[in-house]
């Protein structure tokens, strides 16, 4: 299944994407957060609905898609150097040895910095002049739990997406943590949709880019994540409760602007493609201010 978050006309909504159609699920939840806190009995209902031959549906072209959660209750968590790939071009940058983490390195991204589908990145030289591109698969919370052990960690997963986590490099690099860099208003594009876990069986096994105006700048595969999805749900749930709607991105392959020779930014009227196996495209373009 493939749920959205969409404007039709004024409305916000939320539905799910069958094929070129979309199913409205206003009856059985007014958002996002709603239909996963209503846990599995709101998800059986949602399979009954979707399965109504009299269910009306309406063409996906004809709505707007928001990010899946526009407004999540808590930032967003991530994952730094969590491809022995990118681990390795971030200490060429800085002049240092390659020295992989032996924890998960974890920031977190500021609620104010979500963005759409097809929405625009922000770009104010001012701010800053390094903004960089990251494609990373993200998952979102399904039920809350602590101490959640590697085993059934999978198992409290609602859903997942593609996460493009927008970087301020000279940002970052000036204040020596993540968090300013990495919070900037729109530098965090998700969506189009979550796809529930039922349609990715293996989501270690997925290929994962990035175009920066339809050219290949990152290619991998999650399947080279250092610290797989159970690894940094236990380590998360390791005496903090993780909660439905909590979204975690699991950190960027090889391949970003910081990286290249000479480093190379985005500018205004670039084009973002981030493509996941088994999800889709996730399109955005710089802006101005």
């Amino acid at each position: 299944m493939r749920l959205v978050t969409f404007r039709d006309g004024a409305a916000q909504k939320i539905g799910a994407v069958q094929g070129d159609m979309l199913v409205d699920l206003s009856e059985l939840a007014p958002d996002m957060l709603t239909l996963i806190d209503g846990g599995p009995a709101l998800l059986d209902r949602l399979w009954e609905l979707v399965a109504r031959d009299t269910t009306a549906r309406m063409p996906l072209e004809g709505v707007t898609l928001l990010a899946p959660i526009p407004r999540p209750r808590k930032n967003m968590m991530c994952l730094g150097l969590n491809y022995a790939s990118h681990a390795a071009e971030s200490a060429r940058f800085r002049g240092r040895p390659t020295v992989l983490p032996e924890y998960p390195v974890v920031f977190t991204k500021a609620v104010s910095a979500v963005n759409h589908p097809d929405g625009v990145i922000p770009y104010d030289p001012q701010v800053s002049a390094e903004i960089d591109w990251e494609v990373e698969l993200a998952f979102v919370i399904g039920r809350a739990g602590k101490q959640i052990s590697r085993d059934v960690a999978l198992e409290y997963v609602f859903g997942y997406t593609i996460f493009n986590d927008i970087s301020a490099r000279d940002i970052q690099n000036r204040h020596k943590q993540f968090f300013l860099g990495k919070s900037l208003d729109g530098t965090a594009p998700f969506g189009p949709w979550l796809v529930t876990p039922d349609e990715l069986p293996d989501p270690h096994a997925l290929g994962l880019r990035l175009r920066v105006n339809g050219i290949t700048r990152q290619d991998a595969n999650t399947c080279d994540l250092i610290f797989k999805i159970p690894d940094i749900i236990a380590t998360l749930s390791n005496g903090m409760t993780l909660e439905p709607g909590d979204i975690i991105a699991t950190g960027t392959p090889s391949g970003v602007g910081m990286g290249m020779q000479p480093p190379t930014y985005l500018q205004p009227g670039d084009t973002l493609e981030a493509e996941i196996d088994g999800i889709g495209v996730l399109r955005n373009t710089v802006g101005g201010r």
